[in-house]
């Protein structure tokens, strides 16, 4: 379970997360979309022990994320990619990060299967295409076997195909009772993944609901998106 309660963030006087909650249950998919500048990453990166709020808890099965004993076997996730060193491999990227969280090694063969990079797992980083490091990533949010990952953009650079398994793999693992919380602009492939829907807009959290109660009186999630944010199609989010 991931609980974000009455969190507000200021920058600099300007309050870059306003007063935000919401929670994003077991056995669902989560979608937390909102335009670029909106306070998707600021909250999130609360929310993962990277940033602190001014005011307000965001808890991870009932904890801030720094007093989660191992944190890696309690929530994965994705922010910026792969953030791997170039002149790695991905195969040791992996391996670095299982040993430094006390994760046995089986584990990074199994997600370098889960994720499609068998055949690349000895590739430098340098090498790997946008879709791979997405795809390397998302195979360190999954090492501990965590019950929550948090991710954004994880189809960023994949091909129609990696998107398809993508979005298998997180609707298969939310119905084992997994919690995901997913940030995306892909309007389509979020409609197409998500139970429930989060908007914020300029810090604000301005809808929260089932994704039918969102689109609810809408043609799709996309013009939901836009009415509830003002946003005009084809600006820049």
């Amino acid at each position: 379970m991931i609980e974000i309660s009455r969190v507000t963030k200021t920058h600099g006087g300007r309050r870059v997360v306003d007063d935000v909650s919401f929670t994003a249950g077991p056995g669902r998919v989560t979608g937390f979309l909102g335009p670029n500048g909106a306070g998707k990453s600021s909250t999130l990166r609360i929310l993962l022990g990277l940033d602190r709020p001014t005011s307000g808890t965001a808890l991870i099965n009932g904890k801030p994320y720094e007093s989660l004993g191992q944190p890696l076997r309690t929530v994965g996730a994705m922010l910026d990619g792969a953030s791997a060193v170039p002149e790695r491999r991905g195969v040791d990227h992996l391996r670095w990060i299982a040993q430094s969280n006390r994760i046995p090694a089986r584990r990074v063969d199994e997600v370098l299967e889960t994720v499609g990079l068998t055949d690349a797992a000895k590739v430098r980083v340098r090498k790997y295409s946008l879709g791979m490091k997405q795809r390397l990533g998302l195979a360190a949010a999954l090492l501990g076997e965590p019950r929550v990952l948090v991710l954004d953009e994880p189809v960023n650079g994949l091909d129609p195909e990696g998107i398809r398994t993508i979005r298998t793999f997180l609707r298969r693992y939310a119905d084992q009772g997994n919690t995901v919380l997913l940030s995306s602009h892909l309007m389509g492939e979020i409609a197409e993944t998500v139970d429930d829907v989060v908007v914020i807009n300029k810090g604000r959290i301005v809808a929260d609901g089932t994704l039918d109660e969102i689109t609810a009186g809408h043609d799709s999630l996309e013009d939901a998106f836009f009415a509830l944010t003002g946003s005009e199609p084809g600006a820049s989010w």
